[in-house]
């Protein structure tokens, strides 16, 4: 796969605590030049980066984040602030306090209803495969694709592992035909990133591997 090809799947990715704006502009202007699929920002960022750039760049934001146990009632409300703010694309981490506690109904009924929420705008469901048994795993295949989510993500780079070529094939033989793979977490190289691909990933969520892809 040409590197070009490549960048198209990326998810140009800059979620730490302290990303500032130089940081968060350089990200969305390399985002513009490489073609990469979409920016991956903190919502505080999303209103100035949509009244910046406009449709020149797709918006991806993410809710629930990093640890997933905020109430229902808050992720809807923070994926609709989004979506009105200039969001494009929501990655939402599932309460894995539910999960569990074998709650996969109760996790199926949120991640259905932020898909809701955002309508025709992209979800992406992070599962936080690092936390998961097997089990968990195959069950929270079942609950995105019952739920109508667009995407499983195995990671939010957070948390003690990230993605594996393992989970890949996990999901892939577990998510419905309309459901899409985003692998994210130590994905770092250009060859990383052509090996997620190949595997059956569609986006995948890095910013370290972007610089390598674009050279």
């Amino acid at each position: 796969m040409e590197k070009k090809e490549m960048l198209t799947h990326i998810d140009h990715t800059l979620l730490k605590a302290t990303s500032d704006w130089a940081g968060i502009t350089k990200l969305c202007d390399e985002a513009i030049r490489y073609h990469t699929a979409s920016v991956c920002i903190p919502a505080c960022y999303v209103k100035p980066l949509h009244e910046k750039y406009g449709d020149r760049l797709n918006i991806c934001t993410v809710i629930g984040f990093p640890l997933g146990y905020s109430t229902t009632a808050v992720k809807i409300f923070e994926a609709q602030q989004a979506v009105f703010e200039g969001a494009n694309e929501v990655d939402m981490v599932v309460n894995l306090c539910d999960v569990k506690n074998g709650e996969f109904e109760k996790v199926t009924a949120e991640i259905r209803a932020i898909k809701q929420a955002v309508g025709d705008h992209v979800l992406k469901v992070i599962v936080e495969t690092c936390y998961l048994t097997e089990e968990e795993k195959i069950a929270l295949c079942r609950c995105v694709t019952d739920a109508g989510a667009d995407f499983i993500k195995t990671s939010t780079g957070f948390g003690t592992g990230g993605a594996t070529l393992e989970d890949i094939a996990l999901f892939r033989a577990n998510v419905g035909p309309n459901v899409r793979i985003k692998a994210a977490g130590g994905v770092r190289t250009a060859e990383a990133v052509e090996q997620y691909l190949s595997a059956g990933c569609d986006r995948i969520g890095t910013s370290s591997a972007v610089k390598e892809l674009a050279e």
